[in-house]
């Protein structure tokens, strides 16, 4: 429900200090008797294709991914798992927050080197990690953030201890790796990223559990986000066609480690870990056999994997094909370590922790919905999905397109052998994009065939939905610039993002 009378952020967060959900946590005997709460993994790619590891997608991959395909056999694979919006900011704060971006606000990319600075989770929102440090929990964030590079958006105001990462894309200048709010390296070696991002990781892990307690780590890869970049072990150069290939199978790695540690430290039975992506993928990757790309609203850009892993909690290769959405990993994380859900606001997310347990269990959800920029796009429910606006076709690029971000050698590191307009991850052909657009996809999943005049019940319905959602959603307007066109900016602080001199 939402009270009448909303309470500010802090307050939520002294009332919730010890406060607990204990009817909401996992039925288990030999985990509820240990009286610990569970550590919490969360790993988030960066425009990693559905198609993109083992186990999704209609096509063969040229290389493996032995590590996620483990963690999926010793835990839960969701199939029909949606992000928010086909992109990367408003996405990472549905995450956090349970919420749909119309109302955490966040529906643009902030971007330094466009000007775009004053985008950002407003620090009225809770996260996750809000939640869980009233808890006890140590919180760390290591990775991309994207979630605003100004003082008052960065993510110790936001719930974690500690931060290390690139507080925007990978291939936004000026590419600066911050610790805390201290830029610490410029320009950024990215072929070691995915590395140092994983050594960071363990090390929170470890130290976490020396301290006794309870953790939760959000892991915001920079990876397989342009540029690419792979460390030495993982890139070969003989095969410079392949370097997409390079940087999965060290991220599949990076897992491995991660897990490694966790079963090393002996708390394994206490620990969630979750792996999934914040949109569709970029050039070179896959959709898996789906429509369109990042970017845009057909499941290309929207649909992403997901894999849940907690042995003595989640069953062994569970395989779940009902609609989720990223929006449900606050509301289940929070009722998973016994934190009750925020009154004061309304949480899109439902608990969705029966479909990680049972391959039978229903989706908590009517409908869901996603957007395109400060627009309602698309109505997912059940087998049905209706694109409300023209989800558009294929990015009008020729092949000799040259990425304005790519690797240049000194401000931007990275090899570069990047992926290429020509390397289209989607699938091509089907009707004519246009508004109002019905596809059944337990039929068809590629989406190729409108049967909006075929069902014109179904096309009312959702229309009634998304028209019931639109009516909730407030006016953006595009976010101010501080200059115009695209900036090579240069990097040392944290100022040098949006207050360059």
């Amino acid at each position: 429900m939402i009270m009448n009378k909303p309470i500010v952020r802090r307050d939520f967060l002294g009332m919730m200090s010890g406060a607990a959900a204990a009817a909401a946590l996992p039925a288990s005997k030999s985990w509820s008797a240990s009286k610990r709460k569970p550590n919490i993994v969360l790993i988030f790619a960066d425009d990693l294709g559905y198609g993109d590891i083992e186990g999704f997608g209609s096509q063969s991959l040229s290389y493996k991914t032995p590590h996620l395909s483990r963690m999926a056999s010793e835990g839960v694979k969701l199939t029909q798992v949606y992000v928010p919006v086909p992109y990367c900011a408003p996405s990472r704060a549905t995450l956090l927050t349970g919420r749909y971006p119309f109302r955490h606000g966040v529906v643009h990319n902030p971007s330094p080197d466009a000007g775009i600075n004053d985008v950002g989770l407003a620090p009225s929102e809770i996260t996750i990690a809000d939640a869980l440090k009233t808890a006890g929990y140590a919180c760390s964030c290591i990775g991309k953030w994207h979630l605003g590079h100004k003082p008052e958006f960065l993510p110790r105001q936001q719930g974690f201890d500690e931060y290390f990462g690139i507080l925007y894309s990978n291939d936004m200048r000026p590419v600066q790796l911050v610790e805390n709010e201290k830029v610490v390296e410029y320009p950024v070696f990215q072929p070691t990223l995915t590395k140092r991002y994983t050594e960071r990781a363990v090390d929170f892990i470890e130290r976490s559990h020396r301290a006794d307690q309870p953790f939760f780590l959000y892991l915001p890869h920079a990876m397989p986000h342009k540029p690419l970049a792979a460390s030495e072990e993982y890139y070969t150069p003989e095969t410079p066609d392949d370097l997409y290939a390079d940087v999965i199978r060290e991220l599949d790695a990076s897992v491995g480690q991660i897990l490694q540690k966790i079963k090393q430290l002996g708390i394994d039975e206490n620990t969630l870990v979750i792996f999934t992506s914040d949109n569709g993928p970029w050039y070179g990757g896959s959709t898996g056999g789906f429509r369109g790309m990042k970017g845009r609203t057909w499941d290309g850009g929207l649909r992403v994997p997901f894999i849940a892993r907690w042995p003595g909690q989640i069953p062994k290769g569970v395989v779940n094909h009902s609609v989720a959405g990223t929006i449900d990993v606050f509301p289940t994380l929070l009722k998973l370590a016994g934190v009750e859900i925020p009154q004061d606001r309304l949480i899109d997310g439902q608990d969705f922790w029966p479909l990680l347990t049972s391959p039978d269990a229903p989706s908590p959800h009517e409908a869901i919905v996603a957007m395109q920029g400060a627009n309602l796009a698309i109505v997912r429910s059940g087998q049905w999905k209706l694109h409300v606006r023209n989800p558009g076709g294929v990015p009008n690029r020729g092949d000799d397109w040259i990425d304005p971000r790519g690797p240049d050698g000194l401000t931007l590191v990275a090899q570069f052998e990047q992926a290429r307009p020509a390397d289209y991850p989607g699938v091509i052909g089907g009707d004519e994009p246009k508004e109002m657009m019905l596809f059944d996809l337990e039929n068809d999943p590629g989406e190729q065939h409108d049967v909006s005049a075929q069902h014109p019940n179904v096309v009312k319905r959702l229309h009634e939905y998304a028209k019931k959602q639109i009516a909730d959603m407030p006016e953006f307007k595009n976010p101010q610039r501080a200059f115009q066109g695209l900036r090579r900016l240069t990097g040392g602080s944290l100022e040098a993002a949006y207050d360059p001199k």
